[in-house]
């Protein structure tokens, strides 16, 4: 039996094939087409027939897509979203969708409403809570949006308000129509975890055309028998059920499936990932196997959000950056890059840009294309643009360095042949054969994940109690993404004491990872 890894890049569509034991059978890359679905047909094909797999044995199928994040980015097939806040009065200071750019506010539909309820840091009601609002805003709103977001004051301690507001949904709206909650979603701050829920709902109809556009790739190529999953941005897979619940789980998914791969091929825990493509490099963090995650607000689109993403810095630099030498020989790199159209504008492919991959092609680090084309590159301007280029990856891996001293680096990506042997600040630079591929092999390799976060004041519940409380959620998170029950370990456990609140009040998360429920 064979599994089927498929990573959606910014320039390039990656595919591989892995056998029952996890071993690289083949792998191909592909261009990234306009409509994407194109592209990942074309890669899904290449991979099957260039090693005549039986389709038949087949038996899973993971994707890691860009689709979400480009669809907030770009303002394109966002669903029509109502916004239900439980604060009033508490929260009317500030309004849903403040500081949002008017462009998206506007296509979501900024149908929002204040509805009294929400709870206080301890626990305590701030006033009652009203059906009678929730369902007049439900009636009001029939027909006019495509999902909903729920969100709570302080759900994060106790969410029963938004269940009851998923109930009423569900009555009013129909059993299928998709309600997002924010307590389900992100953390502690009410507007960014507000934000982070309305863009999940707004994702609903983008998932379901990734959906379905990779189960059509599928069945085209035969591919008939194999269990679909999308990739994760904490380096875990999810059911195609659970992404429909949860799409904006998929943001960031890219960088962690290259992080994830690196680590699957190096055998290493614990290193900075470097992952060069044709556009950026994506420098990440391996932490006990997993992509670090960001401790930072992320804003997703110019929308300010507070849920989960990974810890990545991305620069200018890839394998069809553009390379300027002005008159007086000043050089600059990028951040423009020629991307997928590499083959064609690239002096070693024929065409009249310098690129990295020039340069790297000229100093002898790889051999692509034709190389007489680029002898005409003076040695000393090829030998200035590397440190250059030198300087750039350094930089990166000093801002995400926590100590002074040399680390390991794994290098991946396609275009990983335009980095230097040496890096300052570098003990060792491990590549792999499979490297310009290790995205899809992150993808294909992930194990089913799920994460649970929660607020608890240690004055009224024991710790031990709260950790357990805290393990069997994230524990139900992983099953209801797919993951076999008695597979489930736990990755990390986290606790932040909140210094501003009393009762000894600690937020806890809890990480857990699990094998694929093949019976589901």
């Amino acid at each position: 039996m064979y599994k089927l890894g498929i990573d959606v890049g910014g320039t390039n569509t990656d595919a591989v094939v892995l056998d029952d034991q996890l071993n690289v059978i083949t792998s191909t890359k592909t261009h990234t087409t306009k409509d994407v679905a194109t592209g990942i047909k074309n890669a899904i094909h290449e991979a099957v027939s260039s090693y005549n797999i039986d389709p038949a044995q087949i038996s899973q199928a993971m994707l890691g897509t860009t689709q979400a994040t480009n669809a907030i980015v770009e303002r394109k097939n966002l669903g029509k979203v109502g916004v239900l806040r439980i604060g009033y009065p508490a929260t009317a200071s500030i309004l849903p969708y403040t500081e949002w750019p008017a462009d998206i506010s506007k296509i979501l539909s900024n149908r929002y409403a204040l509805i009294h309820g929400g709870y206080e840091f301890n626990g305590d009601p701030i006033v009652p809570f009203s059906e009678k609002e929730v369902l007049g805003k439900l009636a009001e709103w029939k027909n006019q949006i495509d999902s909903l977001a729920v969100v709570g004051v302080f759900s994060s301690i106790n969410d029963d308000q938004e269940r009851r507001v998923v109930e009423l949904a569900h009555e009013v709206l129909g059993d299928d129509f998709p309600v997002s909650t924010s307590s389900s979603i992100g953390s502690i701050g009410l507007i960014g975890r507000e934000n982070a829920t309305i863009l999940n709902a707004a994702l609903n109809k983008v998932i379901k055309n990734v959906t379905n556009g990779f189960s059509s790739a599928l069945i085209e190529e035969n591919i008939v028998a194999a269990k679909k999953y999308l990739c994760q941005n904490d380096g875990t897979l999810m059911s195609i059920e659970y992404a429909a619940k949860y799409p904006i789980l998929t943001i960031g998914s890219g960088p962690t499936n290259s992080i994830r791969g690196a680590a699957y091929l190096s055998k290493l825990k614990n290193a900075l990932t470097i992952d060069i493509g044709g556009t950026t490099s994506d420098i990440g963090v391996l932490n006990n196997g997993f992509p670090r995650e960001s401790s930072k607000a992320v804003t997703v689109g110019g929308v300010r959000t507070n849920f989960r993403m990974p810890d990545v810095l991305s620069v200018g630099l890839g394998g069809g950056t553009i390379v300027r030498v002005a008159n007086d020989g000043n050089i600059t790199i990028g951040p423009d890059s020629v991307g997928y159209a590499i083959t064609d504008k690239a002096i070693v492919f024929g065409g009249n840009t310098l690129t990295t991959t020039d340069i790297a092609v000229r100093l002898g680090l790889c051999q692509i294309g034709n190389p007489k084309l680029v002898e005409k590159i003076p040695l000393e301007t090829a030998r200035e643009v590397m440190k250059k280029i030198a300087g750039i990856l350094e930089d990166g891996i000093d801002q995400m360095k926590t100590s002074a001293e040399d680390v390991n680096v794994i290098l991946v990506g396609g275009g990983a042949i335009i980095a230097p042997p040496k890096l300052n600040g570098v003990k060792r630079i491990i590549k792999n054969k499979f490297g310009d591929v290790a995205n899809a092999i992150g993808a294909t390799i992930a194990n089913i994940g799920g994460e649970y976060e929660k607020v608890y004041q240690y004055a009224q519940i024991e710790r031990t109690a709260a950790l357990a409380d805290v393990k069997k959620q994230a524990t139900s998170q992983a099953i209801l993404a797919g993951a076999k029950a008695d597979s489930i370990k736990v990755v990390e456990i986290t606790e932040v004491p909140l210094a501003y609140a009393p009762g000894d009040t600690t937020r806890v998360k809890a990480k857990v990872v699990g094998t694929i429920n093949n019976t589901l």
